[in-house]
């Protein structure tokens, strides 16, 4: 499998932090970020089916929801301190044989989510194009 192409019967799933997403933690260039990885996902699944792709989802979570996973039950962990700290931005990608690929860090996020979008437009005589905030043209680039 290449690593951001789409093959038939895969799942994604967007896990983001709401208050991240909503701005609540006042990081203005991480609300931004957040915003434009939604953005993107929510045009990957409009025209999912142009690509093979089985579902999307987005997750928006919040401090203590158990897990987090609306659909594919992976969860990014690490070592903070003597504390274990889950993460709570990720895309989780299964494909057709349950195997899983896990993306934790933005900026990954948005390339794989701007490539599928790429993917699509090539199928499509439709503007599937997202306007990303600068931080996340910046992120990309």
């Amino acid at each position: 499998m290449r690593p951001y192409h789409i093959d038939r019967g895969m799942r994604l799933e967007l896990r983001i932090c709401k208050h991240c997403y909503e701005g609540d933690h006042g990081n203005d260039q991480k609300t931004a970020v957040t915003q434009d990885m939604v953005a993107c996902a929510e045009q990957v699944r409009e025209y999912k089916d142009l690509i093979g792709l089985d579902a999307l989802y987005i997750t928006k979570v919040t401090e203590g929801d158990p897990g987090g996973a609306e659909a594919l039950d992976v969860i990014v962990a690490s070592i903070e301190g003597d504390q274990v700290a889950l993460s709570d931005t990720q895309l989780v990608m299964e494909d057709g044989d349950g195997n899983m690929l896990v993306y934790p860090e933005p900026k990954d996020i948005l390339q794989v989510l701007t490539r599928n979008l790429n993917q699509i437009q090539e199928q499509t005589r439709q503007d599937v194009d997202v306007e990303l905030s600068p931080e996340g043209q910046a992120l990309i680039a």
